[in-house]
């Protein structure tokens, strides 16, 4: 017979681990009521933001029931935003960072980010990816990396790391062991990561290796199978993976964070309670939910799966129990984090200056350069991933009818093309009759359509101008070509700075 109080701390130890999501833009009662009860965090959102000011209120509010509260987000700074993701992020993302090459500026476009989190009342950032892109068709990561190269994501990884953290923010390196030599999106299915050992201590681990000597504190677990490690258990299930190599290999003593527990990945197999249960007893301290799943009901099936696998012995009560000490330890260091120097951040500054630095031009670019009379642009739109928010504006287009006004636009998709062949000529082409053609592309050389697309409309407009804005992986022969690294508002804005002439 288990008495009241024993169940009462059991439950009181899983809500500890969870860290979900919620709805709406104030706090919720259960979310209020469950911080009563032992809820240890919780995770911000777009959907929860609206101005900063608001963040701010918000986050004072569920602190106002534990001060310790560690409240999370999922912001890249980059094409994954989520504290503006209203309007694009202000700052490049990591592919552009890494491009530059310069750990100072990275650092300080993570300072930046932090200063402004922690004005709202964050304390835990879901970032930086540290996974190298090691695979152009990897449908997940992209421009979220710092690179390709292991070295360089590694010396951003630690310079982003230090960065946000003096400003009282804590870090969160993803997505161990290594999400970028994968070519299927986790949210939907199993990645597979299939190198041999040698490869991957040569090829993933060094940025979490950079991350742990940078001091971060958090780690977040990929969706993948790794068979190296692990044949039949996704990394975030799998005690090989997050006890022998991430502990006992790395030497890593902070909270392990689960990327979120409802993605196909996980889920789709063991369901969301059973992938609960298995990560914990794995090894994760913390389980990342509601992306997707942000109700009440989600919260309380989670609490029961982990209380019902405690008390059948699938769950050991001492694991559950150090998990939860792990993240209790994690909040009160958090909570002391102070930023160093100036607390304001500079929205107008930094993320520009890093956005402009990211631009690379080729070809006749800057013979055709500057626009003297305002083009049509057409933009060439793929589908994203749900990591990038679909409210989320990019592009070219608006920023540079700022600086011509009289520059007309068009967004084309790959539906657009399926239902007629004229789709071109009738909104890229005719329309720039006569002016100038500016071709916005992101990650062309990952949809063949895409491709397709660009290639006729420079075959019929040898001076259009292209705008890259995913992974430079499509050089057009002979044709003006600007790659900025990256789909931020930032980076939109620094391309059409040069395409008016005013940079």
């Amino acid at each position: 017979m288990v008495s009241s109080k024993h169940s009462q701390e059991l439950r009181r130890l899983a809500h500890s681990v969870l860290q979900p999501g919620f709805v709406g833009t104030e706090a919720p009662d259960w979310v209020l009521r469950e911080i009563g009860d032992g809820l240890a965090s919780v995770v911000l959102f777009s959907r929860n933001i609206v101005t900063p000011e608001q963040v701010a209120r918000l986050t004072g509010r569920l602190r106002a029931e534990n001060p310790e509260l560690i409240i999370a987000i999922d912001e890249e700074a980059g094409d994954v935003t989520r504290i503006e993701s209203a309007t694009g992020s202000t700052r490049p993302g990591n592919f552009a960072l890494g491009t530059v090459d310069d750990t100072e500026l990275t650092e300080a476009v993570a300072a930046d980010l932090g200063r402004q989190l922690h004005t709202a009342g964050v304390s835990l950032d879901y970032a930086p990816s540290a996974d190298v892109n090691s695979n152009p068709d990897n449908p997940i990561i992209g421009v979220r990396s710092f690179g390709v190269d292991a070295k360089v994501v590694a010396r951003h990884t630690g310079a982003w790391i230090r960065g946000l953290q003096s400003a009282g923010v804590a870090a969160c390196a993803k997505h161990f062991p290594g999400h970028g030599d994968v070519a299927v999106d986790s949210h939907h299915g199993l990645p597979v990561y299939d190198a041999d050992r040698a490869r991957i201590a040569e090829q993933a681990l060094p940025p979490f290796r950079a991350a742990l000597d940078a001091g971060v504190r958090a780690v977040m677990s990929g969706h993948l199978l790794v068979p190296a490690y692990d044949p039949e258990l996704p990394a975030t299930l799998s005690r090989r993976i997050l006890d022998e190599l991430l502990r006992q290999e790395l030497g890593f003593d902070g909270v392990v964070v689960t990327d979120a527990i409802e993605m196909g990945a996980v889920a789709g197999t063991y369901g969301i309670g059973g992938a609960t249960v298995r990560a914990v007893a794995a090894g994760a301290d913390a389980v990342c939910v509601g992306g997707e799943n942000a109700q009440e009901a989600t919260a309380v099936q989670l609490v029961d799966a982990l209380v019902d696998a405690v008390r059948s012995g699938e769950l050991p009560a001492e694991r559950l129990a150090e998990a939860s000490a792990r993240v209790r330890e994690f909040a009160a260091w958090s909570a002391a984090l102070s930023p160093a120097g100036a607390t304001a951040w500079d929205a107008d500054g930094i993320g520009f200056t890093a956005a402009r630095r990211a631009l690379r031009l080729t070809g006749a670019v800057r013979h055709v350069l500057p626009l003297v009379t305002a083009p049509h642009v057409v933009e060439l739109a793929p589908s994203t991933n749900l990591a990038i928010g679909a409210e989320t504006p990019w592009g070219v287009a608006a920023p540079l009818g700022e600086r011509l006004p009289g520059t007309t636009s068009a967004r084309v998709c790959h539906e657009d093309l399926r239902t007629g062949a004229t789709a071109l000529e009738a909104r890229a082409l005719a329309p720039a009759s006569g002016r100038p053609l500016v071709v916005v592309v992101r990650d062309a050389a990952r949809h063949a359509w895409m491709a397709r697309a660009l290639t006729e409309l420079v075959a019929a407009r040898p001076d259009a101008i292209v705008v890259e804005m995913g992974l430079p992986g499509t050089v057009v022969p002979s044709a003006a070509q600007i790659f900025t690294h990256g789909a931020t508002a930032a980076s939109g804005i620094a391309a059409a700075e040069v395409l008016a002439g005013a940079l």
